[in-house]
């Protein structure tokens, strides 16, 4: 589910166009064309089994419909499509308080791992874009991810030993403390200099970390 910004800005499509309602009619300025979907119904329904089939991939298919002229009828369908379905999420979206914040959270949450995975990838990121190469593109994401998960591998480690050093010190651990944390911590990392591995030093303890008093 989307986080909407802008849903002001948006428009609501009417179901028909005598359509009316009580305290939100202002927001509806257009009317769904279910005759141009129901033309097209299936031509769309055959693009569907063609993604999920592994037939076309979405990517593709995007780049085709996109190359279309705006007036092909298709195209116009889904958009109508699109408009219903956008309509429905929306009254959703303003009818929902939980579900807003639940969307806000969830957001929060890819924008942080995606601005932490940017700050790994601190070399020059548009050579790889530059080369126009799918397979490159693919393995520079991939690579950047296995990154990440092993930064956020260890600083899971890292916090749960500190963790429970406080428990076991005696200092309370509330669930609700440890719902505030994140493994996407970057202040203690140097990206730049000389990397040494040192193969002597004691391996940390992985079972003792993962016996959080929780």
């Amino acid at each position: 589910m989307p986080r909407i910004r802008n849903w002001k800005d948006l428009k609501f499509h009417r179901p028909y166009k005598t359509a009316r309602y009580k305290h939100i009619d202002s927001l509806f300025n257009d009317t769904v064309d279910w005759k141009l979907i129901e033309t097209h119904w299936k031509d769309m329904l055959q693009i569907v089994l063609s993604i999920k089939t592994g037939k076309v991939s979405s990517s593709l298919l995007l780049r085709k419909l996109g190359s279309y002229s705006k007036r092909n009828k298709l195209c116009l369908a889904l958009r109508e499509l699109g408009y219903v379905i956008r309509t429905l999420f929306l009254l959703d979206y303003i009818s929902d308080v939980d579900m807003r914040e639940e969307i806000t959270a969830q957001t929060n949450k890819v924008e942080s791992y995606n601005g932490f995975t940017e700050w790994l990838s601190f070399g020059n990121p548009y050579t790889i874009v530059a080369s126009n190469d799918p397979d490159e593109h693919e393995k520079a994401v991939k690579y950047n991810d296995i990154i990440a998960n092993a930064v956020m591998f260890h600083n899971v480690l890292d916090m749960s030993n500190v963790i429970l050093q406080l428990h076991e010190e005696g200092y309370p651990v509330a669930k609700k403390g440890l719902a505030r944390t994140s493994p996407l911590l970057t202040d203690h990392l140097n990206r730049f200099g000389e990397y040494v591995v040192n193969m002597q030093v004691e391996a940390v303890d992985i079972d003792r970390a993962m016996k959080l008093p929780i």
